[in-house]
């Protein structure tokens, strides 16, 4: 049974009492709107997991719809279901200004359109990736949207955040305050590049403490910047008083001898794309983890841009 949150946007009665009644005994968390800005409102605050929208819902108003699902950051992968008459696939549509999923016919067949959705979300889950506990795409869309700037050939910036001391962390605290740290430096991630730099960029979380985001080379500064003033912010309310007083905790390093581990902090390795530099992602990753090497030596949270033959860094 699913567990999913379906929003279903269209005209008023677009969707049959019967064809609810069937979706909600099958688990899903429905939501209906029939304005446009209810739904995207929605989509903006809370993404949903699925989203169904009427072909011509209020004007050019599903197209603008599905433009907002398509540029979530923090949920980009969601499943778009356009329902439209059959008559209007003789006129072939250009499916560039419907980037769904899938479609759905009038009239609405409940059963039919259970098994779409089925059909949608099993695919999702073997398509995409994301993380399941930040919900940002994983490594296969990672390397995918490296490839994408790679390939136009643009100045970007690829970005590999890392949290500092968090294995330690994680033994002295606990994982369920581990994964609190995970989340919150993720949303502090995708809310720094929604108000900075959210023009073609990307956030990818590659597992546990360890997230990418790309955004233009021209912005990576004061993306970085701002992201560690956030963390700086927040980060002593993950820690207990008396380690904040004493500026370190103790925990037991990879040899399991005790070890001083300095407090939380941040490392951002960036590598920028400009002039061909890079023709692989894999010398993407190499240059990062060179630069990953000395970043995370230094004390506190800090970042550093390596830009044509030189390197740029800061706290």
């Amino acid at each position: 049974m699913s567990m999913s949150r379906l929003l279903m946007v269209g005209s008023p009665g677009f969707l049959a009492p019967q064809a609810r009644t069937l979706l909600e005994a099958k688990g899903y968390q429905l939501k209906v709107c029939e304005r446009l800005q209810d739904a995207v409102g929605l989509v903006l605050e809370d993404p949903p997991d699925l989203l169904v929208v009427e072909k011509g819902f209020a004007g050019d108003g599903d197209r603008r719809l599905i433009k907002a699902v398509s540029g979530c950051l923090q949920k980009g992968n969601i499943p778009i279901l356009l329902v439209l008459e059959l008559e209007e696939l003789e006129a072939e549509l250009d499916w560039d200004v419907y980037p769904v999923d899938d479609i759905i016919t009038l009239p609405l067949i409940p059963s039919l359109m259970l098994a779409r959705l089925q059909l949608a979300e099993a695919r999702m889950l073997r398509v995409f990736d994301n993380n399941p506990l930040s919900r940002l795409p994983g490594n296969t869309s990672i390397l995918r949207a490296i490839r994408r700037v790679l390939a136009e050939g643009g100045d970007y910036a690829v970005c590999y955040v890392d949290i500092d001391n968090f294995k330690p962390y994680n033994d002295r605290y606990g994982f369920s305050r581990g994964d609190e740290v995970i989340l919150m430096v993720a949303r502090i991630i995708v809310n720094v590049i929604e108000e900075k730099a959210r023009e073609g960029s990307f956030i990818g979380h590659v597992g546990g403490d360890d997230y990418v985001f790309i955004v233009t080379a021209e912005k990576a500064e004061e993306v970085c910047r701002q992201i560690i003033d956030n963390f700086n912010m927040v980060r002593n309310l993950f820690l207990n008083a008396e380690d904040i007083a004493a500026g370190a905790f103790i925990g037991r390093d990879r040899r399991d001898q005790e070890t001083r581990f300095p407090l939380l902090s941040i490392s951002i390795a960036v590598v920028t794309t400009g002039n061909g530099r890079y023709r692989h992602s894999g010398e993407v990753a190499v240059a990062a983890s060179q630069l990953k090497h000395y970043v995370k030596r230094l004390a506190g949270s800090n970042y550093l841009i390596e830009r044509r033959d030189s390197c740029v860094s800061g706290q």
